[in-house]
């Protein structure tokens, strides 16, 4: 189905039924076929509601660059288009990064439940020296060819992230907004019981960012999925859904 948020048709997809809603939140660059399946289990017995954000799938990205709190912002608006006035949240890789926005600060017209959090982001890791060296270089080279937009953009897009290559110019603004902001200060701010599902190999958001979650968060636990990398829900989902149904209540036993 398509939902009208501030002037963007939002792809969103709304299964199951049950006396439970819970909302899926995507990583960056990715697409509902991502969790499809994971939206399959959870709909045997809630309300689930699966939206491709603005810039990723079939939604049309925003008209300027959007950052953490702009999208927390949109998925509220989303929410009320919706009617939801009460909803779990289950968040993967930037959806991570969304639900701490919406959980740490003020919010009416919605109650939130219980979080999930899945190979989440949101830790910004100090640079190294060699890190830093390749920062200053970049930046640089950007101001020494900022006169030539068309060889400016051609110079990001040689140095820049798999992600950021690939990315629309609004959406690379993004990009760098999202993975520049360090929210580990807004954890200790979130009551919610959180569940923290995150593959011990993950490469992307390592599991020592679990473990600062863990440490932070008010009510959390841990479970460490063995073997797996970013996409953890993927790689071993049967294991993640018998963890999801028993943290839900036992829905889908």
């Amino acid at each position: 189905m398509e939902i009208n948020v501030d002037g963007i048709p939002v792809n969103c997809s709304v299964t199951g039924q049950g006396p439970e809603t819970v909302l899926i939140l995507q990583g960056w660059g990715t697409n509902e076929s991502l969790y499809a399946d994971l939206a399959g289990h959870l709909s045997r017995s809630m309300r689930v509601i699966l939206p491709e954000l603005p810039g990723f799938g079939k939604t049309p990205e925003p008209e300027r660059p959007f950052d953490a709190a702009d999208y927390a912002a949109f998925t509220l608006r989303l929410l009320a288009e919706l009617g939801v006035e009460k909803t779990h949240l289950i968040g993967h890789s930037n959806g991570g990064r969304i639900i701490i926005k919406l959980c740490a600060s003020p919010h009416e017209g919605v109650e939130f439940s219980k979080l999930v959090f899945i190979d989440s982001a949101g830790i910004v890791h100090p640079k190294s020296f060699s890190a830093k060296l390749r920062q200053k270089a970049f930046k640089a080279g950007s101001r020494l060819l900022a006169p030539f937009p068309e060889a400016l953009e051609s110079y990001k897009s040689r140095h820049g992230s798999a992600d950021y290559r690939s990315a629309s110019p609004i959406m690379r603004q993004t990009l760098v907004r999202l993975v520049n902001e360090d929210l580990r200060s807004l954890l200790p701010l979130i009551d919610n019981p959180s569940l923290l599902i995150w593959g011990s190999e993950d490469a992307d958001t390592p599991i020592e960012d679990a473990r600062v979650f863990q440490s932070l968060l008010k009510d959390s636990g841990l479970v460490e999925v063995r073997g797996a990398g970013h996409y953890s829900y993927l790689e071993q989902p049967a294991f993640v859904y018998r963890v999801l149904d028993s943290y839900f209540g036992g829905l889908n036993a």
